[in-house]
């Protein structure tokens, strides 16, 4: 056997930040790929760099390409992500095969927070986490992220999970498998679209720099390592109307039945149609949650590189 290819490829950029001990946020590419229409997606993939660059942290936006991990994109690498209609989706469990057949794809919640840990890379911004699936009871159908983030030491902002998912169900399994979930400035667990799934948190944080201060004890305390989730609400001003989100979700689940999209097909049949009927809106507190999640990500990720360590 031929030694293969290096695994991970960090960029230049990001390589020298991690050893300098600078921030760094690490990004996932599926929304770049696969959540978003084109042209729009390559420009909000730019724009997601751009803030955390505003914020004082090196962008890592991760992907698989030609069987390489690619931690941090040049600019022709975030072109191809953002243009390549081929590009498959890659959770953990597909990195290694993908590796091996020198595969293409967009990291998933779970394939980027593994290969951002990998990577010395401790915060990560997304939009939501993946979860428990609604009528888990007899399909059990669970998202890869939740188990895989009860074993990576990594710290993901996001706006909750969902709404299309069971989230009581999800926030009970994140208690099980022992993962962290902080309120940004809320008591509620947020609901991605919406401010408020209206179940509560636990704990509840104002600034960065008690993200950065907690994730300091999760270090000295050792034992189990398991992510911590950092939930921050999209605002008040850019959630989606709650009636609106009610209504075209309930007729959402009404449709989906009468389909037949369940399991794997249940996720985008959902999401397209509350894309098509808020004409676009859901959508646009997707960005939005986003972008506040990269922005306060790059925050965490400077105090955590500050004088406390």
């Amino acid at each position: 056997m031929t030694d293969p290819a290096p695994a991970l490829l960090l960029s230049d950029e990001v390589r020298d930040a991690l050893a300098d001990r600078r921030p760094v946020v690490a990004l996932e590419s599926t929304i770049i790929a696969h959540g978003l229409p084109r042209p729009r997606n390559l420009a909000v993939a730019r724009e997601l760099e751009e803030l955390v660059r505003a914020g004082g942290a090196v962008p890592a936006t991760i992907a698989v390409l030609d069987g390489i991990a690619r931690i941090g994109l040049a600019e022709p690498e975030l072109l191809r992500v953002a243009e390549d209609r081929a590009l498959r989706k890659f959770g953990f469990r597909d990195l290694a095969p993908a590796l091996a057949s020198g595969a293409s794809g967009a990291t998933t919640v779970s394939g980027t927070a593994f290969l951002a840990a990998r990577a010395g890379i401790r915060v990560f911004a997304t939009g939501g986490l993946g979860g428990v699936h609604r009528g888990w009871t007899e399909t059990m159908d669970e998202s890869a992220d939740l188990n895989l983030l009860s074993r990576t030491r990594i710290t993901v902002v996001c706006a909750g999970v969902k709404s299309i998912l069971d989230v009581p169900a999800t926030l009970e399994r994140l208690e099980t498998l022992g993962i962290t979930v902080l309120g940004y400035r809320t008591a509620e667990f947020p609901g991605f679209y919406l401010r408020t799934s209206g179940r509560p948190v636990d704990w509840t944080v104002q600034q960065a720099w008690e993200v950065a201060q907690l994730m300091l004890r999760q270090d000295q305390l050792g034992g189990l390592e398991s992510a911590l989730v950092v939930a921050n609400p999209v605002s008040a001003e850019e959630q989606l109307d709650p009636l609106l989100h009610d209504r075209v979700l309930a007729e959402g689940l009404a449709a989906a039945e009468r389909a037949g999209a369940t399991g794997q097909a249940a996720t985008p049949f959902l999401l397209a149609h509350l894309a098509e009927h808020t004409a676009g809106a859901s959508l646009e507190a997707n960005l939005a949650a986003v972008r506040g999640n990269v922005r306060l990500a790059a925050e965490i990720a400077a105090d955590w590189a500050g004088p406390h360590r």
